[in-house]
């Protein structure tokens, strides 16, 4: 909503202010020159990308007019998704008892209640195979922090590769402005000995072009590269909530400290303060019952 409304305050500005000058709006109405820097633009994207980037682009760019993807309610959900896989792990008897639910997440009595964490398969996955490590012993709790930051680490690059190339659109799309510029100079040189008007029209229609590059970079497309940027952080610090919470509970922690640790990793402006994340674990975390035969040896 505030990156639509972002782009209207842009334009909306822009164009007001041409008109309490006068200007004419059939003037900026000039479609070679939108065909000369919006084609080059995306013959610039074919040329310079590969499709998997070229497809995280284009999703990355609908993402970027959407809610944000994390939020402090959600974090508190992601919070009690950790405390219950914890308690019911460590009340029955060790990190074996989460096996079943690792192999088959959608059919698990604890992330069937996270429908937002099952759709999303790379968090999922995330989570699940760093849990599997300390399913079966894999390593210490060190070597499985730094393999979730080596996930983490390629995760990001492959992110920052389609801001990367919405960045390099951005910053072409002035250069193009002039391509389009200097190509209505030459017509309108080939237009010399006209009428004055004629030839103000061209003059006119090749300064477009470097309006319209100009303002796509520095009020359209650069912000939203900008934008898709602060979304891609966003995805690494709840991955890092991930990481942390885990790698507490494999250094054997309890887990409500391991919670803790979690909420600790939380950007300020999104972090619940201890006693909503207590209140929420304690009173609204529904911890599946021990199995039978888990607590027959038990007794």
């Amino acid at each position: 909503m505030f990156a639509i409304l972002g782009i209207v305050l842009v334009v909306g500005a822009v164009l007001g202010g041409y008109l309490l000058e006068k200007g004419n709006l059939w003037v900026l109405l000039q479609p070679a020159e939108v065909l000369i820097i919006l084609g080059a633009g995306l013959g610039i994207v074919l040329l310079a990308n590969p499709p998997s980037t070229i497809r995280r682009m284009v999703k990355g760019m609908r993402e970027a007019f959407r809610a944000p993807a994390h939020s402090r309610s959600g974090y508190l959900l992601l919070l009690r998704m950790l405390y219950e896989v914890f308690t019911f792990a460590r009340r029955s008897g060790g990190p074996m008892a989460i096996e079943n639910d690792l192999e088959d997440p959608a059919s698990s009595p604890i992330f069937v209640n996270y429908p937002d964490l099952l759709k999303d398969r790379v968090t999922l996955n995330f989570l699940i195979d760093s849990l599997r490590m300390i399913v079966i012993g894999g390593g210490s709790a060190n070597e499985l922090d730094n393999l979730m930051d080596l996930d983490m680490d390629i995760q990001h690059r492959a992110r920052h590769e389609s801001v990367r190339a919405l960045h390099s659109v951005a910053d072409a799309l002035p250069g193009l402005g002039i391509v389009a510029a200097v190509l209505g100079v030459v017509i309108t040189m080939q237009s010399i000995g006209g009428s004055p008007e004629m030839i103000g029209e061209k003059v006119a229609a090749a300064l477009v072009g470097t309006f319209l590059g100009i303002l796509l970079c520095y009020g359209v497309v650069g912000p939203v590269a900008a934008r898709l940027e602060a979304r891609s952080e966003g995805h690494t610090h709840h991955l890092q909530v991930l990481r942390t919470g885990v790698v507490a509970f494999a250094r054997g922690v309890s887990p409500l400290l391991a919670v803790e640790a979690a909420r600790r990793s939380i950007p300020l402006e999104l972090r619940p303060d201890f006693v909503e994340m207590e209140i929420t674990v304690r009173r609204e975390a529904k911890i599946p019952s021990i199995p039978a035969t888990v607590a027959v040896k038990a007794g």
